[in-house]
């Protein structure tokens, strides 16, 4: 029932009955139960001509997370003055079943319109924020996640076979952080850290992103800025009540 919610999205936010009972497969009785059941609790409402949307329960539950989200309450304030000292856009990510989602953003003035943005997910294996989180997953994880999608991470260039994977990301790690060129956005770079709990499983990531590429030295200037406030950010995560019941999210390897 709760996998209906999966099929609204910003390009097809409204679906009907008959559009939903086709894509579920289910009965039309199944479907029309479910729809009841999302009804009643909010995650869905009514539109016109039998048609179903979003529903105000999201907006509510979207309110407690940023009300008490350990990663966006750590890192929130924190993306704001990264953004503004580096004169970059500053994006505050987490790790969400083999995706990366984003979870706050500082964007600049100039930002390219096709950032990252609250709410939205990538795949695990493209782009800085990703691969910030990727190189920092226990081996085990690893392991399994390159045994099921191979091809996915031959194609994003880390490594054709195993060993060349795991050489990759021992490099990022060595590194401290991970980097990007248009592999979303073309013409955008993008530079990440990994941002820990306290128990120092990673959580997530900090990127910064910008229009074009940095000379060296305003790279490594903003490399090292990036990794202060990522640590800033494990920190205060470690520091919260709630941090040491508050595991990496949902990777289902």
């Amino acid at each position: 029932m709760l996998a209906l919610l999966d099929v609204f999205t910003p390009e097809e936010a409204v679906w009907s009955i008959e559009e939903l009972i086709e894509l579920t497969g289910t009965s039309p009785s199944t479907t029309y139960r479910y729809l009841k059941s999302l009804h009643r609790a909010g995650l869905l409402s009514r539109v016109g001509n039998g048609s179903y949307t979003l529903g105000p329960r999201i907006l509510e539950l979207d309110l407690t997370t940023r009300l008490t989200d350990p990663v966006f309450l750590a890192g929130n304030t924190v993306i704001d003055d990264l953004s503004a000292r580096t004169q970059q856009s500053a994006l505050l990510c987490i790790l969400f079943s083999n995706t990366v989602m984003c979870v706050g953003t500082a964007y600049t003035a100039d930002a390219s319109p096709d950032l990252f943005r609250r709410g939205q997910r990538r795949p695990l294996f493209q782009g800085a924020a990703a691969k910030a989180i990727l190189a920092w997953l226990p081996p085990h994880q690893l392991r399994s996640l390159f045994a099921k999608h191979a091809d996915q991470i031959r194609a994003a260039g880390l490594g054709r076979d195993w060993t060349e994977f795991r050489q990759t990301l021992r490099g990022i790690r060595e590194a401290g952080y991970s980097s990007s060129w248009g592999e979303f956005t073309p013409g955008v770079s993008s530079i990440a850290a990994p941002i820990f709990n306290g128990e120092t499983n990673v959580l997530g990531s900090l990127a910064l992103a910008r229009r074009g590429r940095a000379d060296p030295a305003s790279m490594d200037q903003s490399v090292e800025q990036l990794k202060e406030a990522a640590q800033t950010i494990s920190r205060t995560i470690a520091s919260l009540s709630s941090a040491p019941a508050y595991p990496a999210r949902g990777l289902s390897a």
